[in-house]
């Protein structure tokens, strides 16, 4: 198994290359030793995939189950993790950056923090507030002993406010306190990408979702290194077990099991696992 430094250096490295790379999104043990299997070099958590897994809505998790969550695929994985730790369970700065050394501790390789406050009704916080928050989570970040990649998200657009202009006023605001990643989920389109990606000088990550059809060249073309699926893969499996479910119960059919992995297949992705 690698170390907690080596992983931390290795996902350091890869926003340092050339291109840009896609980091999956698992949501538990099996998930995340599948996508390591089939070649990945990083993972990072799905704040909606796992609550999805655990039967609830997304933000319906606790801090202390988050971290439980990264500690397990940690230990379960030799590749780097980074975890999406929403608004790092606090409104107060130096609350949220006591969740990065936390965070830390897991063994992660990396971990945001997000400017949504998780009230419906004020979605968003203020930007000085923002970017307090932000500014200690770097802190804290560049004090621990292995490298900790610490992305900064702006969420707007995930919340109905398309501002472009509020967006990009955060993100460089977020990156002049000493962000390392920039993020903001919600651009629909390659040329909303390239006005963000074209106010920044820090590497990128931007979520696939909206952008149905995008390859990996044109988003990195476009200015991006790391690309998200966020709670995508897990949603698309509940699609399966959807559509699969309707189809026995409405059609009496089973055509759903045409797509299936045949298990000695499935096994071979997991026999690296079998000694530990």
């Amino acid at each position: 198994m690698t170390t907690k430094r080596e992983n931390g250096e290795v996902f350091r490295d890869l926003h340092a290359g050339k291109g840009a790379f896609v980091v999956p999104n698992p949501w538990d043990i099996g998930s995340a030793r599948l996508f390591e299997a089939l070649g990945f070099k990083a993972l990072a958590t799905t704040s909606s995939g796992f609550a999805y897994s655990l039967g609830r809505k997304d933000g319906q998790v606790s801090l202390d189950e988050k971290l439980a969550h990264c500690r397990a695929l940690c230990a379960a994985t030799g590749l780097p993790v980074s975890a999406d730790l929403e608004n790092c369970f606090a409104d107060d700065p130096a609350e949220a950056a006591k969740t990065i050394t936390l965070a830390a501790e897991t063994g992660l390789a990396g971990g945001s923090i997000e400017d949504a406050t998780g009230d419906p009704a004020n979605p968003i916080y203020d930007f000085n507030h923002a970017v307090d928050r932000v500014a200690a989570a770097v802190e804290v970040a560049a004090s621990l002993d292995t490298p900790f990649v610490l992305t900064a998200r702006a969420e707007n657009f995930l919340h109905g406010r398309r501002d472009m202009d509020d967006t990009i006023r955060r993100l460089q605001a977020f990156e002049a306190v000493g962000a390392d990643v920039l993020y903001a989920p919600g651009p629909a389109t390659l040329d909303e990408v390239r006005v963000i990606t074209g106010a920044l000088t820090r590497p990128v990550n931007m979520l696939i979702t909206p952008l149905k059809g995008v390859t990996v060249a044109e988003l990195a073309e476009a200015g991006v290194k790391r690309i998200s699926i966020g709670g995508a893969m897990m949603r698309a499996v509940i699609g399966t077990i959807v559509r699969g479910s309707r189809e026995m119960l409405e059609e009496g059919r089973f055509d759903w099991m045409d797509g299936m992995v045949p298990t000695p297949e499935v096994d071979a992705f997991f026999s690296k696992w079998e000694a530990r």
